[in-house]
């Protein structure tokens, strides 16, 4: 399985419309078999969607994400993880771990009703703009 994490300076990039690199891991057996850093910087979005789906990635792990791009990639049968945040290494450990999404790798403002997390169940952005909070007790 391959897994896309795009990035910028050694975190997840804020925004995945306008990422220029993704960190491409292939996973065997539940760990990171290889990696490679990849120039996903193209004209348009719809051309880095085509790039990662070339690539053979099933999964794109990114920050912000407007709604036409995550619903294009879904489409095109890519999972995706969105409005994530954090050092790549304490992102791939989690995405390992199966807990992302998580409010700790969240970017800021995320874990609230009004979020942008789609997807609803089993996978597209997190599921968590439908259920109503992060999760975390206490919080809206």
């Amino acid at each position: 399985m391959k897994a896309a994490l795009t990035v910028w300076e050694g975190r997840v990039s804020p925004v995945f419309d306008v990422s220029r690199e993704a960190l491409v891991l292939t996973i065997e057996k539940g760990d990171v078999g290889a990696r490679s850093h990849e120039s996903i910087a193209t004209p348009t979005a719809a051309n880095k969607i085509d790039r990662l789906v070339e690539m053979g990635v099933q999964t794109v792990i990114c920050g912000a994400i407007s709604e036409p791009l995550q619903h294009e990639l879904t489409v095109r049968g890519v999972k995706v993880i969105g409005f994530v945040a954090g050092e790549i290494d304490e992102v791939v450990k989690s995405f390992l771990a199966g807990t992302l999404p998580t409010p700790l790798l969240s970017m800021p403002g995320c874990c609230r009703k009004q979020n942008r997390f789609r997807g609803g169940g089993g996978g597209g952005g997190g599921g968590r703009g439908r259920g109503g909070g992060c999760g975390r007790k206490g919080r809206p």
